[in-house]
This record gives C-alpha cells, structure tokens and sequence, in this order.
C-alpha cells in the first residue's frame, strides 16, 4: 500500500504559454482530489477559452489501496497525439491527484501527428516545473489531552517536532498527533519526558497528513 506521494499545493492554478509554427499552446495546470473536480477544472478552462479549436487534458487520481485513476482527451485533435502524450507527462512527473488542460489556438500550419506530440508533450512538461509540490502521507493518529495550564507548553514541544495536526479547547486542551506507522512507542516516549510522565497517547485511528 501506498503510504506518501507528492501533489501539486492547494489553490493555485500554474500556467505556461509558447508558439510552435503560429499555433499557440496554453497549459494550464492544478491539483485535483477527484473526478468531478477534474471535470470542473477541464470545463473551466473551456468557458474561459471558448474561441480555441482544443482544449485537450489529462489527469491522474490517487486511489487508497488501488492503482491511479488515469484520464486523457484529445479533444478533437488526431487520436494519441494530445491527451496520451499529456498524460504520460504526468506519470513521469512523480506528481498525483494532478490535472492539465492544454489549449491551442490553431496558426494555420499543420504540425503532423509527431509534431503534435511534440507539441503536446513539451506543454506539460514545461509547466510541471513550475508546481509547487506538497507531500501527503499516511499517518497514525492519536490524542493527548493536558490542563490549560500546562498545554501551551506542551503544544509548543509538540509543534517543534512536528507532531501536532489538530488542537481542541474543552474542560481541557485535547492535541491531535500525527506519526508514521509504527510511530507510537517512540510518541510514547516523547510524551513520558515533556509530562513527566503524565500523559499517553490515545489511539485516534489513520489519516492522510501533508507537509
């Protein structure tokens, strides 16, 4: 199974323009955490675009415990020479849960099937670069609770290592951890020598974390 991958940052959108033989390509790229989310993106691009002869796109998805949902059109461009050279970009990248559009404004002068490749290919491969990547991994959970008194404390030690995903105010200060698999006898540890002893950490189940 499949415990970290990298992801393009949430709620940017990164874009790249070039000319081949007077024929303008617009890439257009995002993070996407579904298939409709994939769909609106793509239709996005087209409402803003609405004069250009193509809007072609790919995407790929991350599947818990399956492999990735994988999509490309060509979108009115000769079969294989857009979306599939698109998407083969993306599964070089290292990238998931990522969506590109590319959109060309025909010149006038036929590139043929390898020089749409080509052209195709280059647009994604010349945005990617410029994504800001996140990485998401699967994480245990668990809680510790502390008085308000000694919590700021205690959160302050937690957040320097890294530990803290969630803080909730009640009668007391209840910190939600996050640590990779098989990380709670070393959290365990961590805990005894900031609380003397005190606290220990509560099994809250598994999430996926990013940093």
């Amino acid at each position: 199974m499949q415990t970290s991958y990298a992801l393009p940052a949430a709620g940017r959108t990164w874009t790249h323009r070039w000319e081949v033989k007077r024929s303008k390509f617009l890439t257009f790229a995002r993070r996407v955490m579904s298939e409709e989310a994939a769909r609106d993106f793509i239709a996005e691009v087209r409402r803003e675009y609405p004069d250009a002869r193509h809007h072609c796109s790919a995407y790929l998805l991350h599947v818990d415990g399956a492999n990735p949902v994988e999509r490309s059109s060509d979108d009115g461009e000769p079969s294989g020479t857009a979306g599939t050279p698109m998407l083969d970009m993306l599964r070089g990248s290292g990238l998931i849960d990522v969506a590109v559009v590319v959109v060309r404004y025909f010149g006038g002068v036929k590139l043929g099937a390898g020089g749409l490749v080509h052209a195709y290919s280059q647009s994604v491969q010349q945005v990617l670069p410029l994504v800001d990547r996140v990485t998401r991994s699967r994480r245990e959970l668990y809680t510790v609770t502390a008085p308000h008194a000694e919590a700021g404390r205690l959160e302050a030690e937690l957040r320097a290592r890294d530990l803290v995903v969630d803080v909730a105010y009640g009668a007391e200060v209840t910190m939600t951890l996050a640590v990779a698999p098989g990380g709670r006898t070393e959290l365990a540890s961590t805990l005894a020598s900031l609380t003397a002893g005190v606290a220990e950490p509560a099994e809250a189940g598994t999430a996926w974390v990013e940093s």
